[in-house]
């Protein structure tokens, strides 16, 4: 990437108007980077637009008021529609499949990476950019995210389902600073108001509870749904919920039934609308069955020495061997101890802080069979 910042090649950035789009837009421009900037309109929801006449969220005149202090152009893709039917149709559909979604992890490729690299192919910009706390690293003929240096911010989590063509071409400078220390740099750098912003939300369309976004986009789930019964591992009834889409894997807090002790979700059985309830130790597992995976190099799930797990955004990878089944699906063997297995999350795998690729987490019914073989 030095290449490009000495012979001023044009990258585009996605400009999301917040804290780490515009240092990262700053930081380009540092280093040499002819910045042209792209703001994706994708949920416009009312808390976005501080006046009922703007034309755009504040996000994009946010975005829009960085480009013109920094002397970039900018531009707005209207991603809506797409976004609706495609990332925002996939949450609510794996919530009434039983599973618990990662809208992220769907949204980089087929929205935010995919826009990129078509606009960035439109303008004559070899390179595209976010303000991802990552990195990218070129080993054996291969394009590898890496971890960024932050651990309370890396994203490389939700990142690999990026293709080699997109990683090829994507600059990451925000991989090797922490979030205090962009602050202090957009601070250095005049920009004392952007550098005091809160932190965006997790997931960009929904405020609040998601029970409640479901709710709202559905208005009948409740009658297409109905009641439901909580049971325990042998399948007695313990009391009434409120509908299988309303929990997920592991969930404690807000169950509303009183059993003298605490109790956490174990599985999820949307065909019999049923809520398994039991303690956290029945939560530990062993292994686990992922599909569609994604691999840069598959050889490399087997050949690296030192091979761990993410089974969730934040938590600690977690040292594993993997096998392949007949069927195309991983079965996943933990060396350390793993809990709260939950079917429609992200299991990525890592070689050190390297990322040498992913899978969803498959529901885990027969598992026992493959275990043993």
């Amino acid at each position: 990437m030095k290449e490009a910042a000495t012979n001023n090649k044009r990258v585009l950035v996605g400009m999301s108007g917040g804290i780490d789009s515009s240092a990262t837009c700053l930081m380009l421009q540092e280093q040499g980077y002819e910045v042209v900037g792209v703001t994706m309109q994708t949920w416009d929801s009312p808390s976005k637009f501080t006046s009922p006449e703007q034309e755009y969220p504040d996000y994009i005149m946010e975005a829009r008021t960085l480009a013109s202090r920094l002397g970039i152009p900018h531009y707005v893709a209207d991603e809506r529609e797409g976004f609706k039917k495609q990332i925002v149709g996939y949450f609510m559909n794996e919530y009434l499949q039983g599973r618990t979604p990662n809208p992220c992890v769907m949204c980089n490729p087929l929205f935010k990476f995919r826009v990129l690299t078509e606009w960035a192919d439109k303008l004559d910009c070899p390179y595209i950019s976010t303000g991802h706390y990552s990195r990218i690293e070129q080993r054996d003929g291969f394009y590898y995210i890496v971890a960024g240096d932050d651990p309370l911010k890396d994203q490389s989590y939700f990142l690999w389902r990026l293709g080699q063509e997109v990683l090829s071409r994507c600059v990451f400078p925000l991989g090797g600073y922490t979030k205090p220390q962009v602050r202090a740099y957009l601070l250095e750098k005049g920009f004392e108001a952007k550098s005091k912003e809160g932190e965006s939300m997790e997931v960009c369309f929904i405020e609040g509870d998601y029970r409640d976004f479901l709710r709202e986009q559905m208005p009948d789930i409740d009658s297409r749904i109905g009641r439901g019964w909580f049971v325990n591992a042998e399948g007695v009834k313990l009391g009434e919920h409120k509908g299988f889409p309303y929990y997920t894997i592991g969930q404690r807090k807000g169950l509303e039934i009183a059993l003298g002790h605490p109790a956490y979700v174990l599985k999820i059985n949307p065909q019999k609308n049923t809520v398994m309830l039991g303690e956290a130790e029945q939560l530990k597992a062993e292994y686990m069955l992922t599909e569609d995976a994604c691999m840069a190099n598959p050889q490399e799930l087997f050949t690296t020495e030192n091979l761990s797990v993410r089974i969730r955004y934040r938590s600690k990878p977690i040292p594993c061997e993997v096998r392949t089944l007949d069927d195309g699906r991983l079965l996943v063997h933990f060396l350390d101890e793993a809990s709260s297995i939950t079917p429609g999350q992200s299991a990525v795998f890592y070689d050190g802080r390297r990322v040498i690729g992913g899978a969803f987490i498959a529901s885990q019914r027969g598992i026992g069979m493959y275990i043993n073989e």
